[in-house]
């Protein structure tokens, strides 16, 4: 491929989504800027991610959960919104969905967002459903587990919040400071479903994009999951525009106006001016 054969349809883009109403919907790809390794990228670490099935089994499996997540969190809680973050505040589109439980586009103060996936920074109680600061959980975490972040430093981390590890026997867990019972990330696990009003939210924005000359931008995701992949099926049914910009090959690709292999960042900064 020339570069021209490069700058043609990324000159093409820009203009399809300048100055028209947006729906974006964004991935783990966009936060690689700022330090949080993707799924499904260019060496991407391998991933196995705990089932909502699994976690409740039975306390072996949420002492696994979170003595891998408390040490993924004490690093991800560090993280900063990048440019691409910063430039989608700006856009501020009509709607941004983001399938990320980082919280980078809160901090970056976009306006119009639905976090599909929930916030990995709330705590949910299964039991008395009261929801609580990641942060005060940490700190508990911390307390009743002395020592444990410094001994295992060297893992390494993944893209889920959380660290490659298997010593966690001696891993202490709380339970919620309320009534004693199961806590959990307040995220969407593999088999949970999204919650409904969130995706009716969603559904609303992407079908207003036909009658206004909208368009449906994705961003750093594979969209392999149909939780996001949903989306741009409906938009493309409908005959709005779709551009995709991600590195790789996404499930997308057929349903897109235009396919741009670049990094997030650098589009949405040319994109936000």
């Amino acid at each position: 491929m020339t570069l021209a054969d490069t700058l043609a349809p990324y000159d093409a883009a820009l203009a399809l989504l300048r100055e028209r109403p947006l729906v974006v919907l964004t991935g783990a790809g966009l936060s690689t800027d700022s330090g949080i390794p993707d799924y499904r990228g260019p060496g991407s670490p391998s991933r196995t991610p705990m089932t909502y099935q699994e976690f409740v089994s039975g306390p072996h499996a949420r002492q696994r959960y979170w003595a891998r997540s408390h040490l993924g969190w004490g690093r991800m809680k560090g993280a900063e919104p990048n440019a691409g973050h910063h430039a989608l505040a700006r856009l501020a589109p009509d709607l941004l969905i983001t399938q990320n439980v980082d919280g980078l586009h809160e901090r970056a103060g976009s306006p119009r967002l639905v976090a599909l996936h929930g916030r990995i920074a709330d705590v949910v109680c299964l039991g008395c459903r009261t929801t609580s600061p990641r942060v005060a959980l940490h700190e508990r975490l911390t307390t009743l587990n002395p020592g444990f972040a410094d001994r295992h430093a060297a893992a390494e981390s993944r893209p889920d919040g959380d660290v490659d590890l298997d010593d966690t026997a001696d891993f202490v867990v709380p339970g919620c400071a309320g009534c004693d019972g199961i806590l959990k990330p307040d995220v969407v696990f593999f088999g949970e479903n999204v919650p409904a009003p969130r995706v009716e939210r969603c559904y609303a924005a992407v079908d207003a994009l036909p009658g206004s000359g909208g368009a449906l931008l994705v961003v750093g995701s594979s969209l392999t999951v149909m939780s996001g992949f949903r989306f741009v099926r409906r938009a493309a049914r409908a005959g709005t525009p779709v551009v995709i910009v991600n590195r790789g090959t996404t499930r997308g690709d057929d349903l897109a106006t235009y396919k741009l292999e670049l990094g997030c960042s650098e589009f949405l900064t040319s994109l936000a001016g």
